[in-house]
């Protein structure tokens, strides 16, 4: 188990390159969680040396989306901080000088090699069934050969130089020691010819001179784990605890893609999605809490959540279990706090609804069966217009529709003596019940019909908070269209 010290300091580090990825929320969560639980920092650094693929806006959104879910930063481009610029392509200068030290003090190289040679080198490996990997050609130059050709003016990259032979250990906080054969490792590039450095360089020497004691990344960086650590030892600097956060698959055990469904937590809070129902949803991707507790606000989790709680185990994105904790969530919500979430959903079907009360009663109908607040639309579709069905739907159990709707006649008279001001749930609930149990009848063959009138449906809300959401004037209005199908 890993024992936090003083000065706890954890970042999150993406790059610009579009939306939030639901795997990238999980790593922001954890980073945020581990951080917090140890009154830590929680940092924002945004990696955009690859400027090809950045796009704009995206670190604005970023930011947007992660405060939406409630996850703050202490530090970032957008707040500051003592350790900046905490944008990468702001410490181009900085990569330099530490680039230039490896080179001066031997622990890497310049490579001249022509990238027709690379490609020509490659095809050969492959052709002999070898692992492509550089010939290491340049590494054999004199120091004096390559400041010559540097100052004549040759393209070249700097690569690390790493070990031929041996092995390398590396300790993983979830996994313990690893350990990599040296003969497997390539010499990597660390900063390409156009000057910008690549991930591997840029990212130790920020987590370094950011003063970063704890770095959370996904497993699929493992491969690239020693290289990280020899080239804190080439810097001769301590490195930070490293934590390979587990895998997020789908249900058949493969990585989550857009083709088959979304991956996007933007494309999750458009439909209704609640914050905390991601939060929670996330926070059990990976993480096993000592009881079987399901439910956990942010709150709890900054208070619980520990590394001894993770494991290695990819984790399982099941969408039945999101709206499993979304339902839950919208349930827990006040009607008046729901209508306001459920009100830009009917606005952009073309229904809205002004009256605040109106509303809070087509909410009410929906909310013990909304997943999610895009529900709401097609949970409500009846309220704005009566679909057409077939009078065989009246029928219940050994109740004829002819039947049905002789009793919807016989109850109609009695609901038209209910003024519109006593007309509501409760007293129209106490009304009828007991007109029925006086008339030592069938609570089931004077309701159901009057629910399938007042809906079209097989499958709706019951027929007192229905007729109460629709008014005296339109619940008679759809029982007398009913008697005539």
């Amino acid at each position: 188990m890993l024992f936090f010290k003083n000065k706890i300091r954890l970042r999150f580090a993406p790059s610009p390159t579009g939306f939030l990825h639901l795997g990238s929320l999980r790593a922001a969560l954890f980073t945020y969680l581990l951080a917090k639980s140890r009154k830590g920092r929680f940092i924002l650094r945004i990696e955009d040396t690859d400027q090809k693929r950045e796009v704009s806006g995206a670190t604005d959104n970023l930011i947007k989306v992660l405060r939406t879910v409630g996850l703050e930063f202490d530090e970032g481009p957008h707040c500051g901080g003592k350790y900046g610029p905490y944008i990468q392509t702001g410490r181009l200068g900085i990569y330099k000088q530490q680039a230039d030290r490896l080179l001066q003090t031997g622990q890497a190289y310049r490579c001249f090699c022509s990238p027709e040679r690379l490609t020509k080198m490659r095809a050969a490996q492959e052709a002999d069934k070898q692992p492509p990997r550089y010939d290491r050609l340049c590494r054999e130059l004199s120091v004096a050969e390559s400041d010559r050709r540097a100052a004549a003016g040759d393209s070249f990259v700097i690569r690390q130089k790493m070990p031929t032979n041996g092995e390398v250990t590396v300790f993983d906080e979830l996994r313990g020691n690893i350990k990599f054969s040296a003969a497997d490792l390539d010499d990597q590039v660390l900063m390409k010819s156009d000057g910008i450095p690549t991930y591997q360089l840029a990212n130790v020497i920020d987590d370094h001179l950011m003063k970063i004691s704890h770095v959370t990344r996904g497993d699929e960086w493992l491969p690239s784990f020693p290289k990280n650590i020899l080239l804190y030892r080439a810097f001769a600097w301590t490195a930070p605890k490293f934590i390979h956060l587990p895998l997020i698959l789908n249900k058949e055990g493969g990585k989550l893609s857009k083709r088959q469904g979304d991956v996007f937590v933007e494309d999750y809070l458009a439909k209704g999605y609640l914050p905390e129902a991601l939060i929670n949803f996330s926070a059990l991707l990976g993480w096993h809490p000592k009881n079987d507790k399901e439910i956990w606000s942010l709150k709890e989790l900054k208070k619980e959540f520990s590394l001894s709680g993770l494991g290695a185990s990819p984790a399982i994105f099941d969408a039945e279990k999101l709206d499993y904790y979304n339902g839950y969530y919208i349930r827990q919500k006040s009607l008046s706090a729901l209508a306001d979430l459920c009100r830009p959903y009917l606005e952009a079907a073309g229904r809205p609804v002004k009256e605040k009360d109106k509303l809070e009663k087509y909410v009410s109908l929906a909310q013990d069966r909304m997943k999610k607040l895009i529900d709401i639309v097609e949970l409500t579709d009846f309220i704005f217009a009566l679909p057409d069905y077939n009078s065989e739907l009246l029928g219940w159990k050994t109740l004829t529709p002819e039947s049905a709707k002789n009793n919807l006649q016989i109850l109609k008279t009695e609901l038209e003596k209910i003024t519109a001001e006593k007309w509501n749930k409760d007293y129209l609930e106490k009304t009828v019940l007991a007109w029925i149990k006086n008339r030592q009848e069938k609570n089931g063959d004077h309701l159901w019909p009057m629910r399938v009138a007042l809906t079209g449906l097989k499958n709706s809300p019951g027929p007192f908070e229905t007729a109460a959401a629709l008014g005296r004037e339109e619940s008679l209005k759809r029982i007398a269209k009913a008697i005539k199908i």
